[in-house]
């Protein structure tokens, strides 16, 4: 008698999320010392673009990696696995198709508050080579699990200033400041130890963090110090809080005139209008969103 096979089904495996390639396995050739350098002006951005840089003197001091943490390597933090897979796209904000470098500079404008480099420049070169080198394995068009930040759930009410004071200052104010003007490196005297979340040295209005989802995602995951996503000290509604106060706080200002030239496609949580709906300025800002998408949906329809 034959003996009978199971009919056994492949078990599915959990997708896990992306982790960058080791910086020491970069080689030690011409390329692999460029790809060093860009890595190295995405960690210490302040020390070459700063206000005392020593290439030049085009940023408010921050460094790239405030945002996008560990040189753009961790998980949810702001990453920067999918660059080299996605880019050249088309995005709403320019309404164009961008190239990486066009999205470095916006960056270096919105959230370091600079001026844009030279596409062709010695550093551009280096951060783009970068950037490639961390998605090498990452397929073309596709975005890993684990990239950029989390989306959280929207919640029923607006977001609400007041009590995400209290939570900012339980949890954050203790590295960024009670001034939210964060604390600087005084060893180096460049840069900071925390950036500044607010005031003439933090990001502008035109940085992606200053629309409230992307804020509150950034925080569930990352912040206080030393969190990750599923190992979150906030709940959801305090992220969702104290990214309201944080971005209710004045910051350096930014043309967006040329931002968004299709209205229908701003963001839920973009807080400047004209708007292709009928809700205030001040709903896009801190919610209830629901309501929003509700209706671009219904205009879809």
């Amino acid at each position: 008698m034959a003996k009978q096979t199971a009919n056994l089904q492949p078990r599915d495996v959990p997708e896990m999320p992306w982790q960058a390639p080791d910086s020491n396995s970069i080689p030690h050739t011409a390329a692999g010392d460029q790809v060093r350098y860009g890595r190295d002006l995405i960690a210490r951005t302040s020390y070459y673009f700063g206000p005392k840089g020593k290439v030049a003197h085009i940023s408010n001091g921050m460094n790239c990696q405030n945002c996008h943490l560990a040189a753009g390597t961790k998980p949810w933090g702001n990453n920067y696995s999918a660059v080299a897979s996605t880019y050249p796209r088309y995005r709403d904000r320019s309404g164009t198709v961008e190239s990486i470098e066009k999205r470095v500079n916006d960056c270096l404008e919105r959230s370091l508050n600079g001026k844009p480099l030279d596409s062709n420049s010695r550093e551009m070169r280096a951060i783009v080579a970068y950037m490639h080198w961390l998605g090498a394995n990452v397929e073309k068009g596709k975005k890993p699990l684990g990239v950029g930040i989390s989306s959280l759930k929207s919640l029923n009410r607006p977001a609400d200033p007041e009590k995400g004071k209290i939570v900012f200052a339980e949890k954050c104010g203790l590295c960024h400041g009670a001034d939210g003007a964060g604390q600087p490196d005084t060893i180096t005297n460049v840069g900071y130890l925390y950036p500044p979340l607010w005031g003439p040295g933090s990001y502008n209005i035109g940085a992606g963090l200053y629309r409230l989802s992307r804020m509150a995602g950034y925080v569930k995951d990352n912040m206080p110090y030393g969190v990750s996503h599923g190992n979150s000290q906030l709940t959801d509604e305090q992220a969702w809080d104290v990214a309201a106060f944080i971005n209710a706080q004045p910051r350096p200002d930014k043309d967006l005139s040329k931002d968004w030239p299709k209205i229908d496609a701003k963001p839920m949580d973009y807080p400047f209008g004209p708007y292709a709906d009928t809700f205030s300025a001040q709903q896009h800002k801190f919610g209830p969103f629901d309501p929003i998408q509700q209706a671009k949906a219904g205009r879809k329809n």
